[in-house]
């Protein structure tokens, strides 16, 4: 008699105990993907919200530098976001 007491009833533990183990990887896979693609999609999210609040005023060339400015502030933690995205892929 087998230590597993449904031994016949599911098949071979041991295989059974694999197919688990590789369906795990496989659903934290799908969690990693997710996690980065929600990561980058709010970092396109921040960065265009952010851009869209701008009141630009001034000549082309004082507006131009208001956009600059703010992509300055913006972009590294959109880049933090991409980056940590990125590394939850690794």
């Amino acid at each position: 008699m087998s230590e597993f007491p449904f031994g016949g009833m599911f098949g071979d533990p041991e295989d059974m105990q694999r197919n688990l183990a590789q369906w795990m990887e496989q659903m934290q896979a799908g969690q990693r993907v997710a996690f980065a693609d929600q990561a980058i999609n709010l970092a396109v999210g921040i960065t265009v919200a952010a851009i869209n609040r701008l009141d630009l005023s001034g000549t082309p060339d004082q507006q131009a530098m208001q956009v600059r400015d703010a992509i300055r502030m913006i972009f590294p933690e959109a880049v933090t976001l991409v980056r940590e995205a990125r590394e939850g892929l690794s």
